[in-house]
């Protein structure tokens, strides 16, 4: 129990809490944007007709994905 609380006031006193949160919102845009990725050529793959609906919406989908690391970057800017 204690073990915990000592790394938890380590981390901050570190002033490393912003970077991990920054971290993790980039790994998470960088697995959506795969997957967002991915399943595009797959459906492409599947009906070659479609591509030039399926490619606007990919774009958009990986945008959006691009978004949260993005403003996680302004908030660790901010919050320093």
């Amino acid at each position: 129990m204690i073990t915990p609380l000592l790394l938890a006031e380590a981390v901050a006193a570190a002033g490393v809490s912003g970077s991990i949160a920054l971290g993790v919102a980039g790994m998470g845009a960088g697995i959506g944007i795969g997957l967002i990725g991915a399943k595009a050529v797959e459906a492409v793959g599947r009906n070659p007709g479609a591509f030039g609906k399926i490619l606007p919406l990919a774009i958009l989908g990986m945008a959006l994905a691009e978004a949260i690391a993005i403003y996680a970057l302004i908030m660790n800017l901010l919050g320093k």
